[in-house]
C-alpha cells in the first residue's frame, strides 16, 4: 500500500523506498532533470518527484515523462530524499512512472483538453465545474477544513455526553413558522392542474402535505426531554428566492438541545462551542488556513485568535438597539438601513456592535417577540422573548437560539397568535403536557461558518455542490 503524501512529508529521508500516488500540479524541464509535482489531497502541500533523464535514464520512463501533462493520475516510485530546493525537507529521486489517467492540454478527440490548466481561474468559473474543482488549492483547503470542522463538532458535543440523533428530513411541520418550504410530493401536479381540480393531498403519499425540513430542532426537543442532551447535525432546506453569496436552498445545520438549560447556560455552551470549533481548526488545519490568510482574506487567523482568547461580551436587544440608535444620530450616513426598537438586525448592526462596540464576540438577548419564533420563551415583560444570537467580528451573527417555552398555556397562545394551527403540532405540544421542563437550544449553519473560518467570499464555495435559485446541477 503506497503512503499518502501527508505522511510521506513528514518521514524521515533516509533514502526508504516510496511510491507516491496522485495528480501531477505542475511539470518542470531544467536540463537533465524533470520535476513533477504531484499532490494527493491529504494535505495541501505536493511533493517533488525528480527525474534525472541522461544517459543512464529508463527510456520508457522518459517517453512517458514527455506525454505528462498537468491533472493526469501517476504512480511514481523512488526514493526519499532531502531536497536542496527551499521551502521542502524532503523529495522523491523517482526511477519510474506510470499514467494511471491522462489529462490531456489540448483537445484530444472526443476528450476536452483538461480544463484546471496552470493558471488562476475565477471562482465563477470554477462553480460550473464542480466535479472538478476540489482539484484546485483552494477547493482542496475548504474541503479539508470542512471536514475537520466537522469532526470537532462531534467531538465537542460527545466530550459533553451529548446524543447525536437523526432528525427526519421529510417533515409535515415548518419549526421557523415562515413557510420557505419545498414540498414533497407523488401526485402528478400537471395532471391535476390541467384537470383543473383542487389538490387532495390525503390521497398523497404520506397522506397530507409534507415538505423538506428547514430545521430538526422540534424533533430534537423530543429527545433532548428523553436523554436530556441530544444534538443534530444534518442537511436542511429553505425555499427562499435568494440569490445572493450569504444563502443556500441546501445548507447543513448543527442544532443541540438540551433539557435543564436556561438561557445562562445556552450562551455559554454556544461561547465554549465556537471555541473549541476554532482552536482545532487553527490546530490541525495551519496550512490551509495560512493559504486562506495569504490568498483569500488577510486576517482570518488573526480573528479566529481573537475569538478563543475572548470572553464574550452580554447585551440585551434594548442596549444594542440603544447604541445603534446613539451612533445613527451622530452620523446619518452611517448605516444603510435605520436601527430603531423592534427591527430586525441587519449584517452592518450586527458588525458594528461587535468591531466598534464590544470590541470582540457579543451575546445578544432579549428580543422583541415579534421578530423571533413561536417556541421562544416568554420574558415577564410581555415583549421580549429569551433569544439569544451570538455575534462575532467580520461576520455579525453566526448562532441563533433560545430558551424554549415549557408552559403548555403559554406556547399554545403563542402559536395561534402567530396565525398557526395548534393541531399541526398537538405532538409538540404533548412535550409541555407530560415532564415539561425548561430547556434550550440553538442553531448553526455550518456552511456559514466555514465561510467565516476560511474568509470565502461567495457561500456557494464551501459546499461541494451548491443548490441555490437555478441551479441544481451535479
Amino acid at each position: 500500500m503506497s503512503s499518502l503524501i501527508k505522511e510521506i512529508l513528514n518521514s524521515a529521508p533516509d533514502c526508504r523506498p516510496i511510491c507516491v500516488r496522485g495528480w501531477v500540479r505542475t511539470k518542470r524541464e531544467m536540463k537533465n532533470l524533470v520535476f513533477v509535482e504531484v499532490n494527493d489531497g491529504s494535505c495541501f502541500k505536493s511533493i517533488q518527484c525528480t527525474f534525472d533523464t541522461t544517459g543512464n535514464a529508463d527510456p520508457a520512463t522518459v517517453a512517458v515523462l514527455a506525454e505528462l501533462s498537468t491533472g493526469a493520475a501517476v504512480e511514481i516510485n523512488g526514493k526519499l530524499i532531502p531536497s536542496p530546493a527551499a521551502g521542502q525537507a524532503v523529495e522523491a529521486a523517482a526511477s519510474t512512472l506510470v499514467i494511471l489517467g491522462p489529462a490531456p492540454a489540448e483537445s484530444d478527440g472526443d476528450t476536452p483538453a483538461y480544463p484546471l490548466q496552470k493558471k488562476r481561474h475565477s471562482m465563477e468559473f470554477l462553480r460550473e465545474i464542480a466535479h472538478l474543482r476540489a482539484r484546485t488549492n483552494t477547493f482542496a483547503a475548504v474541503a479539508r477544513v470542512r471536514n475537520r470542522l466537522a469532526f470537532a463538532v462531534h467531538e465537542f458535543f460527545q466530550s459533553r455526553s451529548f446524543q447525536y440523533i437523526h432528525t427526519p428530513i421529510i417533515t409535515t411541520s415548518d419549526a421557523e413558522g415562515a413557510g420557505a418550504l419545498f414540498q414533497v410530493t407523488t401526485l402528478d401536479i400537471l395532471a391535476i392542474v390541467k384537470s383543473g381540480k383542487v389538490p387532495d393531498f390525503t390521497e398523497d403519499f404520506f397522506g397530507k402535505k409534507a415538505f423538506l425540513t428547514v430545521s430538526g430542532q422540534l424533533e430534537a426537543e423530543t429527545y433532548a426531554t428523553a436523554l436530556s442532551r441530544v444534538y443534530t447535525f444534518g442537511p436542511t432546506f429553505r425555499a427562499e428566492n435568494s440569490n445572493t453569496t450569504r444563502h443556500l436552498a441546501e445548507f447543513w445545520m448543527i442544532e443541540p438541545e438540551a433539557a435543564f438549560f436556561r438561557l445562562e447556560d445556552n450562551m455559554a455552551l454556544a461561547e465554549d462551542f465556537l471555541k473549541s470549533l476554532f482552536t482545532a481548526v487553527l490546530k490541525d488545519c495551519a496550512e490551509d488556513l495560512d493559504f486562506f490568510n495569504a490568498h483569500i482574506e488577510k486576517g482570518v487567523i488573526e480573528t479566529l485568535n481573537t475569538v478563543v482568547s475572548s470572553k464574550f461580551s452580554h447585551m440585551t436587544y434594548t442596549e444594542a438597539m440603544k447604541e445603534l440608535e446613539k451612533a445613527a444620530s451622530g452620523n446619518a450616513n452611517l448605516f444603510e438601513f435605520k436601527p430603531f426598537w423592534g427591527c430586525d438586525l441587519q449584517s452592518e448592526h450586527e458588525k458594528f456592535l461587535t468591531e466598534k462596540i464590544a470590541g470582540g464576540p457579543v451575546i445578544l438577548t432579549d428580543y422583541p417577540k415579534e421578530i423571533k419564533a413561536f417556541y421562544m420563551k416568554m420574558n415577564a415583560d410581555g415583549k421580549t422573548v429569551r433569544a439569544m444570537d451570538v455575534l462575532v467580528p467580520r461576520l455579525g451573527e453566526i448562532i441563533g437560539g433560545s430558551q424554549r417555552e415549557e408552559n403548555l398555556a403559554a406556547l399554545k397562545e403563542r402559536i395561534i397568535s402567530m396565525g398557526m394551527n395548534p393541531d399541526d403540532y398537538s405532538w409538540y405540544l404533548d412535550l409541555r403536557r407530560y415532564g415539561t421542563v425548561p430547556h434550550s437550544g440553538f442553531g448553526l449553519g455550518f456552511e456559514r461558518l466555514i465561510q467565516y473560518v476560511t474568509g470565502m467570499a461567495n457561500i456557494r464555495d464551501v459546499i461541494p455542490y451548491p443548490r441555490a435559485v437555478g441551479q441544481a446541477e451535479f
